[in-house]
């Protein structure tokens, strides 16, 4: 999505670690209607009257998700890293290692948001090694729902977890792909 490369080309930036920081609009600071935009994208790639739920990982996920089970008319479901109170009953469990908190969690989902009866799209801000959206693919088997889609809005292509994805059949769809950054700026993937 060219309109998305544009905006990571004025105001992303690349820090040491491997981060990509673009927390200008996409998940610090958040422009709505630029989600809004994502959320059409995607619409375009896969068949939302078919999707019944939106799964995503907390937190930096969460408004793009939001954004697109507002625009697709159902509902949202973040797994959450940290068990609360609030959560009674069966839980779905993933432990995942997580590149931005750099240890190990576990994602939760309570029993009750997810069924066999739903066809879940993966909605995330980021792609990197894919550990956590391997964490949330889990859940959705564990589930027994099926899986619509993965959407994407940033992969970091040179730390390979989207390509491993592909490779195993998953459908994929990441609107802009980093290959990596030089003097000139980032390196984007066409397709």
């Amino acid at each position: 999505m060219e309109a998305l490369k544009e905006r990571i080309r004025q105001e992303g930036r690349a820090l040491p670690g491997n981060i990509i920081q673009v927390d200008s609009f996409l998940n610090h600071q958040v422009d709505v209607q630029f989600l809004g935009r994502l959320a059409e994208a995607f619409a375009q790639v896969y068949d939302i009257r078919r999707i019944t739920k939106i799964l995503t990982a907390e937190a930096s996920g969460i408004p793009l998700a939001t954004v697109c089970a507002y625009r697709y008319g159902v509902p949202m479901v973040f797994a959450k890293k940290a068990k609360s109170d609030n959560i009674e009953g069966g839980l779905y469990q993933s432990e995942i290692f997580s590149y931005t908190y750099r240890r190990k969690v576990t994602l939760l989902v309570s029993k009750d948001w997810i069924t066999p009866k739903d066809r879940v799209l993966i909605v995330d801000d980021f792609l990197a090694r894919g550990e956590a959206m391997r964490g949330l693919l889990d859940i959705v088997t564990q589930a027994g729902a099926e899986l619509a889609g993965i959407a994407v809005a940033v992969e970091k292509g040179f730390q390979h977890g989207g390509d491993k994805l592909r490779q195993e059949g998953y459908p994929l769809c990441s609107l802009a792909i980093i290959d990596g950054v030089d003097s000139n700026g980032f390196i984007f993937r066409e397709e």
